[in-house]
This record gives C-alpha cells, structure tokens and sequence, in this order.
C-alpha cells in the first residue's frame, strides 16, 4: 500500500510552513512510530534540511527532477522512523512538476510523505499540489497571509486536490489579529492548529531541532501532536486534561471542536 503523501503549502514566505513540516515529520516519527519521509520541494528556497542540521548534500531532488540521479540515492535516515530528501541551496533550472513522477517509486516504502512546498507562485506549488493526495495550508491571522491563503485554496480546487484545513501559526492574541471565526468563514475550511507565537521555536531552530521534539512540554508541541494524529485518522488524549477538566471548561476552544469533528466525520465515512 502506497504512502499517503500530503503537501503542506502557503503562497506566502515566514508564516510557519516548513517548521510545520519538520514538527509533523518528528512527532509522526517518534510518537505515533509512523514510517515518514519529508520531501523539500521549496526547489528555490531550500531550507528544510536547515532545520535538521543539513547544510550540504550532494544529491538532492533538484538532481533527481533533472534526471541526474535515482531518488533512492537522496534519502537521508535523520532519526529513527524519519526520513529526509533535502533540495540544493544552489538553484539550477529544472522541471518540478515532474515531482509527482519521481516519488511513485518510493511511496510503498512510507506510511507518510510529507512536502514542503514552495511558496512561490509557479510551478514549484504546483508540483507540490499535484503530487499530493491531500493539503495542509499554513497561514497567519492577519488580512495578508490570508489573501494568500485563500489563493493556494483556489488553485488546490482547481486541481481537485482535497485542502484538509487550516494551521493557523504564530498566534499572538492580539486585537488585531483576524479570529478563527473570521478565517473560517473566509475560506470555508475548518482551522486544525493553533500555534501561539514563542520564542522556544526559534531556540529550536538554533539546535537543529524540531520544537516539538526540543521543547515536548510546550503548547505549541502539543497541538502538533494533535494535528498529526489527525493525519493517521486518530484522536490525541491530551494528558494535560482529565474528562472532567474538559467538562469544566466554560468554552471549548474552536480547533479542538474542529478536531473533534474532523475524526467524527472520518469514522462515519469508514
């Protein structure tokens, strides 16, 4: 059975996107102990590799698509159930839209495949909607990174690409960041995540690792824990809270109603 490969994209740059991906990969690995391989297709922006101390391959995907070398010969065992298949610092012209092509190979291999898109407008996120089964669009709470937001979802529903939902990062609470409700109802996709603004990601980043893994007691580590369990089609108990912390509670956050619903509607479809 062939790996489910889901593209994590945004057509705009700072908003998260390959944090997001280096965060699932890492808890998708070593908390749920799935088979996962991460893919760099930002092919002009690399910077993937960079979150886990890779600073120079020499074979990447960039080779790959311009059929110098098998994709087999790129993959990188960077911890114990994750896999990695960097793309080059260095941008040479190639074609990326033959990245769907070049993992049907190793597919079988993985339980999940995760694409790191590009967040350019062309044909690197097109590649990277084209070669995925299913969307994961990352964005931020203000009218910017939602316009482009809600450009990567057009484009997806063109493709007839399913869009998951929405991971919305670096949350401040603010008054003059957009709400839930108001992301919501724009692009009519339900948000999954809630990634508060902290500077731990950033003293992650600095020791190459994912902050989920550095920092697993964090908020932010927690809801990519649930979000990942989403992927897998499972619900995540979150060991902060017993059942009656929940039923105390006077509201429940939206993303967590989200999630719950999420799993809800995947049973019934079983």
């Amino acid at each position: 059975m062939s790996g489910r490969t889901i593209g994590i994209i945004s057509i705009k740059g700072g908003v998260g996107k390959t944090t997001t991906t280096a965060n699932l990969g890492a808890v998708l690995a070593k908390e749920f102990n799935k088979k996962v391989l991460m893919i760099d297709a930002n092919l002009s922006g690399a910077d993937l590799g960079l979150h886990f101390g890779i600073l120079k391959q020499q074979h990447t995907i960039n080779g790959v698509l311009k059929n110098k070398y098998p994709i087999e010969t790129t993959i990188i065992n960077q911890a114990e159930n994750l896999d990695i298949i960097p793309a080059s610092l260095i941008y040479t012209k190639i074609n990326p839209l033959l990245l769907n092509e070049k993992i049907q190979p190793i597919k079988e291999k993985y339980d999940i495949i995760l694409l790191d898109g590009s967040p350019n407008l062309d044909d690197e996120i097109l590649s990277t909607i084209l070669a995925a089964d299913d969307l994961i669009i990352v964005t931020s709470p203000d009218h910017t990174s939602l316009s482009c937001a809600l450009h990567a979802i057009r484009i997806a529903q063109r493709k007839n690409v399913p869009v998951l939902g929405l991971v919305l990062n670096r949350i401040k609470h603010k008054s003059f960041e957009l709400t839930i409700e108001e992301l919501e109802d724009a692009s009519k996709l339900p948000v999954l995540a809630v990634l508060p603004e902290d500077v731990i990601v950033g003293e992650a980043l600095s020791q190459t690792i994912p902050v989920s893994i550095y920092a697993p007691k964090t908020e932010i580590a927690y809801e990519y824990r649930k979000l990942a369990s989403l992927l897998i089609n499972k619900e995540y108990k979150d060991p902060r809270f017993k059942k009656n912390d929940i039923d105390k509670m006077k509201t429940i956050p939206k993303q967590e109603i989200n999630r719950l619903l999420f799993i809800q509607n995947l049973k019934e479809n079983e």
